[in-house]
Parts: C-alpha cells; sequence; structure tokens
C-alpha cells in the first residue's frame, strides 16, 4: 500500500482531500507580515469560499503577500508517518519550473531513502502544472491504490498523464502577472485600458505560457467553455477542475454552460489556493482537464 501527498497548492477542498484520504503539505503566506496557513483540514467548501474572499479582498486593498517553499524538513516529517507505518509515498508536486518545492521533496526523500534503505519506495510526480492538475491526480492515485496497484505501477502510469492534463486560465487584473514578470507592466497597464483578458496555459515544460488574448470578461470566459469542449477527451471518464480566486459566479457560470455540452464524471468548483493565487490574483477563473497533450490545438 500506499499514501499518497500533495501540496497545497494543488487546491483540493479540504472535504475532498479527506474523503479520499490525501495528505496535504501546507504552504504558509505572510499577509502583511502576519503567517497565513494555506490549507484547513477542518474548513467547509462554504468556508474556503469565505476565507478565499478575504485573501482576495485584501489583495485587493492592495496588502503585502510573500510566499515561500515548504521546507525540506516539513516534507521530511511528513512522508516519515507513511513510512513508519509500513506504507510508501506518492506525492504530486507544483511544477518545478514554477517553484523549487519539488526539489525540498526530492531532497527530503533522498534523506529518508538513505534512512529506510530497499524497504520502503517514494514516488516524486512533477505535475508540470499547478492547482487541480495536481489535485486531480492524487484522486486517480488513491484509486489506483484502492484496485490493488503498488506505488511504482501507479506512478508510471500516472507521469503519462502529467502530458494530457491542461491548465488553462485567465485573471482579472493583468498586473498580478506583471508583478510575477509574465508581461511587462506598460503591457499590463495598456491591457487594463482596453479589457484585453488573456487565456493562459502551462505548456508541457511545466512554464505558465500565453495562449491567446481576448477583449472583454465574457467573452474570455466563453472562449475557456469553447476550448474546454473542443479539446477534452472522454470527458465522462474524467474530474474535471474548476479554481477561482473569489469569482464564483463566474465560475458557475463557466461550469453550467460546461454541463450544457458536456458530460464529465464529476466536477470539483473549489476557491483558489492562496499560494498560486497570490500570482494571478483576484477573479482568476481556472480549468483543469485530460486532453489528448498540451497543445490546445
Amino acid at each position: 500500500m500506499f499514501q499518497v501527498f500533495v501540496d497545497s497548492a494543488a487546491n483540493l477542498p479540504a472535504a475532498t482531500a479527506k474523503k479520499y484520504d490525501i495528505h496535504v503539505v501546507s504552504f504558509v503566506n505572510l499577509v502583511n507580515g502576519k503567517e497565513l496557513v494555506c490549507f484547513d483540514p477542518d474548513l467547509t467548501l462554504e468556508e474556503e469560499r469565505a476565507k478565499g474572499k478575504e485573501y482576495y479582498n485584501a489583495m485587493r486593498s492592495g496588502a503585502e503577500i510573500k510566499t515561500g517553499l515548504i521546507s525540506t524538513a516539513n516534507f521530511e516529517d511528513a512522508f516519515r508517518t507513511a513510512l513508519a507505518a509500513g506504507e510508501d509515498v506518492i506525492y504530486f508536486s507544483l511544477s518545478k519550473n514554477i517553484s523549487g518545492n519539488y526539489n525540498s521533496a526530492r531532497l527530503a526523500a533522498e534523506e529518508l531513502l538513505e534512512e529506510y534503505g530497499d524497504k520502503r519506495k517514494i514516488r516524486l510526480v512533477d505535475s508540470l502544472n499547478a492547482s487541480l492538475a495536481q489535485g486531480i491526480l492524487a484522486i486517480y492515485a488513491t484509486e489506483m491504490r484502492d484496485k490493488g496497484m503498488d506505488v511504482d505501477d501507479a506512478a508510471d502510469l500516472l507521469e503519462t498523464y502529467v502530458g494530457r492534463m491542461n491548465g488553462v486560465f485567465t485573471v482579472g487584473d493583468l498586473k498580478y502577472l506583471s508583478h510575477t514578470g509574465r508581461i511587462k507592466g506598460s503591457v499590463a497597464v495598456v491591457g487594463n485600458m482596453l479589457k484585453i483578458k488573456p487565456i493562459l496555459r502551462g505548456n508541457k515544460d511545466g512554464y505558465i505560457v500565453s495562449y491567446k488574448n481576448v477583449r472583454g470578461r465574457k467573452a474570455v470566459l466563453n472562449e475557456l467553455i469553447h476550448l474546454f469542449c473542443e479539446t477534452i477527451e472522454n470527458p465522462e471518464n474524467q474530474i474535471v477542475g474548476i479554481a477561482h480566486a473569489d469569482a464564483y459566479e463566474d465560475s458557475l457560470y463557466v461550469m453550467e454552460e460546461i454541463q450544457k455540452k458536456v458530460n464529465v464524471r464529476e466536477f470539483i468548483n473549489t476557491s483558489y489556493d492562496y499560494c498560486t493565487g497570490s500570482h494571478v490574483g483576484p477573479d482568476t477563473i481556472a480549468l483543469f482537464f485530460m486532453a489528448k497533450d498540451r497543445e490546445l490545438l
């Protein structure tokens, strides 16, 4: 048997993590100098949404947000609980090309495997993506475990899913992308004036890249819906993710319009996690689903 781990950037609601027995190692942000643990295992969906509104309103008001990595020691403590219980570990990481988190987990795994030798296994799966692109893979891992697959077989199969798991999103205000160097500040100012709304995606190498620009909020939401419906494969077998940064009504519109056109196995609709959400900003809407690849063509 094996235990499944994610970092809190995987954006799994607390109830979902509990349902599937997924362990969440949390980021800690600083908001105006005060620590904010990014994952609370005891919140309901409604409470998570309320706390998300509070967080993204703070961003709108100009709060100073700082993010940091999860330490190697924290990963070591988390993984050790599984190993000490006689179980292996599989961990789904935020893309190593947008965060150093994967490396923290790698160092922890190396330390633990020196201690446990060949008695236990730790498999790290780089999602080359973020948010529910990690979380959905973790859910699939638990289903494979429940069917009797061992950690290596599950990890090997899920690594083939990584190149098909798409994450596409749009933002409410371009200034947050400029803060993280995704676009130039001057481009953000002009784009906001012209109501330009970009669609961005995680590419096959785990970098966030621009896909296309659309003018107007409603138009960009409709383009996300169209993109999803045109490229998803075998939707009836898929868990689909929607993450929003205090844009719940827009997320419901996207979900409902998709459901009119495509029959999916299940939706997870959740407030955007604070760690990655701080880089894209309030009113972000993101979709996560599997297609034949990440090219979206």
